[in-house]
């Protein structure tokens, strides 16, 4: 049987669907002038309605910077592409990078872990051993066939949401105050209530959590998208009450900003600029 320090430095198991790329970009306004012509149409469409995945601009509000733009895809390859594809824009040419973020949308089977942690223990196995992986294994699919977890992997682009905000955020690992060192039975308990508190918002709402552990200094990135850009600051209000962020969690910069279509990337950026 695993020992107690063995079990709280266990991590849940995850399921990863799409990469993304969360891009900031401020206008150079001496540049706008020298942008190149004519327009690139085809890297635009390309960029706008890619096989799998999709890529958004939206102008920034009440930030330094002036443009957000963010792609999913299904590889890190493809997310090369699109970043390429982006730099090869005419527009970009009165762009200066301000952040960039990178990351896998990701679905947390805290509870799902914990539980097979338990079932170990109880039959006399240990976590990772043969029966463990192979029950992992079989609800891990089931999890990801569901369509609950199927959408928080491969997010669509929400209709009649312009709003998007996004933050990057990690989780606490100070003294008396370390997301690390809990046990997963009292990180899955955490999770549910925090999770509780954001389908609250479902219909108001669309929540991408993406993990960025090995690819940024932060750990996770959330991208919100919604009607009314007040429910942003009702969420995220009502989830720093929650245990889970009131004691453990740090939070970056926020951008909030609305959709713009790529046909009008250019106009926005010499209005915005000029």
């Amino acid at each position: 049987m695993e020992s107690v320090k063995q079990q709280r430095a266990h991590p849940p198991e995850t399921l990863e669907g799409w990469y993304a790329l969360h891009q900031i970009f401020s206008i150079d306004r001496t540049a706008l002038g020298d942008a190149r012509r004519p327009r690139v149409e085809s890297t635009q469409a390309s960029l706008a309605t890619p096989d799998a995945g999709w890529s958004a601009a939206a102008r920034l509000i009440g930030s330094t910077a002036d443009i957000m733009v963010v792609h999913f895809r299904p590889t890190l390859d493809e997310i090369g592409q699109a970043q390429e594809a982006f730099r090869r824009l005419p527009i970009m040419d009165a762009l200066r990078p301000v952040y960039s973020f990178l990351s896998v949308t990701e679905a947390g089977l805290y509870h799902l872990t914990a539980q097979l942690a338990r079932e170990a223990a109880e039959r006399g196995g240990a976590v990772g051993d043969e029966v463990y992986v192979a029950e992992l294994a079989r609800r891990a699919a089931a999890e990801r066939d569901s369509a609950h977890v199927n959408r928080r992997l491969y997010p669509p682009l929400p209709e009649a949401m312009p709003y998007v905000s996004f933050y990057p955020m990690s989780k606490r690992r100070d003294a008396g105050q370390n997301w690390y060192s809990l046990t997963l039975d009292e990180r899955s308990q955490l999770m549910q209530t925090h999770g509780t508190t954001g389908r609250r918002y479902a219909g108001r709402v669309l929540q991408i959590i993406s993990g960025a552990i090995g690819f940024d200094a932060w750990e996770w990135g959330v991208t919100l998208f919604a009607k009314n850009p007040l429910d942003f600051k009702k969420l995220v209000t009502d989830m720093r009450f929650d245990e889970v962020s009131a004691k453990y969690a740090d939070f970056g910069d926020f951008y909030v900003g609305k959709l713009i279509p790529w046909d009008e990337l250019e106009t926005t950026v010499e209005t915005i600029g000029g």
